[in-house]
């Protein structure tokens, strides 16, 4: 299996997000460039809908040996995210994304959904996932919860409130921050192309807790970027 190249490469990666759906435009996008780590699917966004669109185009990504990443459409101030990380997940996706996630008890249901008992509640039946790993389904069970990327954004006002606290949470992976939200959250024009300097102040913030707490961070508006050496960045 390859790794999930987003954050277990050794080196620094590229990827790229796409918010048009469709097979063959995943395919064209990910053969683009020998550079391409990985794609974003973008659903909360984008065009893409969850049923048929994100299984195709993770199929066509991960045909190509890149991991599949989705932003779920449902946001972390809604209810609803449970059923669509696990439709994501069911289609092969190597990870997700879940938006304007504010809290740790958001965050730990987040976690639960992208993994299998006993660390988490996702259930399995999917026919599809396990073939998208290019595996059998008995692997793919064994390795899901160690290379199943749970990334949580944090663009509002609660969730910098509640930063340490998310970024506690076991099973969370990546804290992704959302500038262009969290500007408009407190009032600032959103980045063009740099953010306000109260912004600046508070994506350092995100990178400090993170790299406290052990975890990946990245910024959306500019990449998500392997970070090798997590105290230098």
């Amino acid at each position: 299996m390859p790794e999930n190249t987003v954050i277990d490469a050794s080196k620094t990666t590229f990827g790229v997000g796409i918010t048009n759906g469709g097979f063959y435009h995943a395919r064209t996008v990910v053969q683009a460039s020998p550079h391409i780590d990985w794609v974003i699917i973008d659903c909360e966004h984008g065009l893409t809908s969850l049923n048929p669109g994100v299984a195709d185009q993770v199929a066509a990504i991960q045909a190509e040996g890149k991991p599949a990443l989705v932003r779920i459409p449902a946001t972390g101030v809604s209810t609803g995210t449970s059923w669509q990380i696990k439709y994501c997940l069911d289609a092969g996706a190597k990870g997700v994304i879940v938006p304007k996630v504010a809290t740790p008890e958001k965050a730990a249901e987040v976690a639960a959904d992208c993994r299998f008992p006993p660390v988490g509640r996702r259930g399995f039946g999917s026919p599809y996932g396990h073939m998208s790993w290019n595996m059998s389904f008995q692997d793919y069970l064994a390795k899901a919860n160690d290379h199943i990327l749970c990334i949580v954004q944090i663009e509002t006002k609660e969730g910098m409130e509640n930063l340490e606290k998310i970024a506690a949470v076991d099973g969370v992976d990546v804290l992704l921050l959302g500038p262009a939200d969290l500007s408009m959250a407190y009032g600032y024009s959103i980045p063009n192309p740099d953010p306000h300097p109260e912004v600046e102040k508070m994506i350092q913030r995100v990178k400090d807790v993170a790299h406290a707490s052990g975890k990946t961070w990245r910024a959306f508006h500019a990449t998500l970027l392997k970070i090798s050496d997590p105290g230098s960045v």
